[in-house]
């Protein structure tokens, strides 16, 4: 087992190619990225690292809580999370959205995700700037930089592969 896990949710599957990306560029560093439906909470504390992936759907959810949601997903496993010892975790997340649809919540349930596993002790690594991107509001901006990676694969994909390049670089270099 590698040192880092990779775990996602996802709704149409654009979070897991997402996350295999991410995984290509770790070049051997990281396990194969895993969906959170299917993990466990044990396995995911197996890890030093983790990258936490998630898109944000409705009204700046999680997946899992709207009746739309194809899957479960986040929203089933954060209670769980909520209650781990993070503490000895470094971990760095990345989030979907759609800025010109959702403009009033784009990539917010990253910024759920953040919450959660800053208030279990973990420390978050690999924010991104808001530079490049036009929205109203996001769950996930501290300050002028997101919590995480911030991608829109409905407007700007063609800027994601870049984006996820520079973001694992950071994220090694915070290692």
């Amino acid at each position: 087992m590698a040192n880092i896990g990779i775990f996602f949710g996802t709704d149409t599957g654009k979070t897991r190619k997402i996350a295999k990306l991410i995984h290509q560029h770790f070049d051997g560093e990281a396990d194969e990225p895993k969906n959170i439906n299917r993990a466990s909470i044990d396995e995911l504390l197996g890890y030093q690292v983790l990258i936490l992936g998630t898109p944000t759907l409705a009204d700046g959810q999680l997946p899992g809580l709207e009746a739309e949601c194809q899957s479960e997903s986040w929203a089933e496993f954060a209670d769980t999370l909520a209650q781990a010892d993070l503490s000895d975790k470094t971990v760095a997340l990345f989030g979907l959205g759609d800025q010109e649809a959702y403009p009033d919540n784009f990539v917010s349930a990253m910024g759920e995700l953040y919450d959660i596993v800053s208030d279990a002790g973990a420390r978050v690594i690999g924010a991104w700037p808001r530079e490049g991107y036009v929205f109203s509001s996001s769950a996930a901006l501290e300050g002028d930089e997101f919590v995480g990676l911030a991608l829109d694969q409905d407007n700007q994909a063609d800027l994601s592969a870049d984006r996820v390049a520079a973001w694992v670089g950071q994220v090694k270099a915070a290692l």
